[in-house]
């Protein structure tokens, strides 16, 4: 069992940068791929990174390739995004997620967080 919090969300500028982050209890952290996906307002959920259970291999959606981060601490039990040159239409409610790194990427995960809100102003 692996219970996720995310923090780090907020209202920010476009052009302006959040770390956002999931901390994880329990012991089997590094067991787990970990994943950062997103909802806004009336649409669906989408995958943004996934990092693997190392931190060795990344995965991201074109729609952040470039500017978005993704990263981990296992000694922390705590997963990383970093967003930079934030736009309007990043704004959504992020969460992460843990599972195998295929199901991830997929756009699956076996434990969510509750989630964080982040909002770019234009």
């Amino acid at each position: 069992q692996v219970q996720l919090v995310e923090s780090g969300g907020g209202l920010v500028q476009a052009g302006g940068s959040l770390r956002l982050s999931c901390a994880a209890s329990g012991r089997t952290f590094s067991s787990y791929a970990m994943g950062w996906f997103r909802q806004a307002p009336g649409k669906e959920r989408e995958f943004v990174a996934v990092i693997s259970r190392s931190g060795s291999t990344t995965g991201y959606a074109d729609s952040v390739k470039g500017r978005f981060t993704i990263s981990r601490d296992n000694t922390k039990r705590t997963v990383y995004l970093q967003m930079n040159s934030l736009k309007p239409e990043d704004t959504a409610v992020y969460y992460c997620a843990a599972d195998d790194y295929s199901t991830v990427l997929a756009g699956h995960g076996r434990y969510w967080g509750q989630g964080t809100q982040v909002t770019v102003s234009s």
